[in-house]
């Protein structure tokens, strides 16, 4: 397996991984400045589109996805709340869409795995003037729950301090985005939203998450992935419900009218 490749892991990925806040949606559909039902949006780096299925639930006027990995998107196109949702195959980079097609384009998750300035010049191209690129993530809050940061330290006593667990919303490519964003002269106004959401998880799915991880799969090989879910399983045994806290991110970027 590849670092970033999730061939193989797309229907846990689709079934097990939380939502983003829905209070971030609502300021983010607020800031584009347009009747939500007359909004063309598209989604790239769409996954199996769990924001993009929160994108078109709001009641937006169209929403496109677009996704590079077969497997992902075949999930996302699969899936029964896919309410109108057209998927297609492309890049961050090359997206395949008619040139101001979008009031709003997103990335979620997936933002830091596109090759930044050719990323930014595409969604310039498919933006409408005046529309809004947004790019978010959906990373752990685990500080507030002990058991979450227990199961976390375990990773160091399978590979020591060779594992790196830094998540892609917490990370330094997120640390400098807004100074980004401001300096690449396509965008206006950059807007920095956060809202932190609470998910009562049952096992099942906490462990199911786990298993749609691929960069923590590449760190400790099939062997040692397979023990740390073993741990996992036996840690939560007993459990009805882990409450897990999410800190959803977003840095909106206008385009200029």
């Amino acid at each position: 397996m590849k670092h970033g490749d999730f061939t193989g892991l797309a229907q846990d990925y689709s079934r097990y991984r939380p939502d983003y806040s829905r209070a971030i949606l609502r300021g983010i559909l607020g800031i584009v400045g347009k009747s939500v039902d007359n909004m063309d949006v598209v989604d790239v780096g769409a996954g199996t589109g769990i924001w993009t299925r929160m994108l078109a639930g709001a009641g937006v006027h169209s929403v496109t996805a677009v996704e590079p990995n077969d497997d992902m998107r075949s999930q996302g196109t699969m899936h029964p709340d896919n309410h109108g949702i057209v998927w297609k195959k492309g890049s961050g980079e090359e997206t395949g869409l008619a040139s101001a097609c979008a009031d709003l384009v997103s990335m979620a998750s997936s933002f830091h795995w596109v090759d930044f300035d050719r990323g930014i010049a595409e969604f310039d191209r498919v933006l409408r003037p005046g529309g809004c690129f947004v790019a978010l993530w959906n990373p752990r809050f685990i500080e507030v729950n002990p058991l979450l940061v227990e199961i976390e330290a375990h990773l160091a006593t399978l590979k020591g301090s060779e594992i790196k667990r830094v998540s892609s919303g917490r990370s330094e490519f997120t640390n400098t985005l807004t100074e980004r964003l401001e300096v690449c002269g396509r965008f206006t106004d950059v807007i920095y939203l956060e809202s932190k959401h609470v998910i009562p998880i049952v096992p099942e799915r906490y462990v199911g998450a786990w298993r749609s991880v691929n960069d923590l799969r590449v760190q400790l090989g099939p062997d040692g992935f397979m023990a740390f879910l073993a741990y996992v399983e036996d840690r939560i045994k007993g459990l009805e419900i882990i409450e897990a806290t999410y800190l959803t991110r977003a840095w909106v970027a206008m385009k200029p009218v």
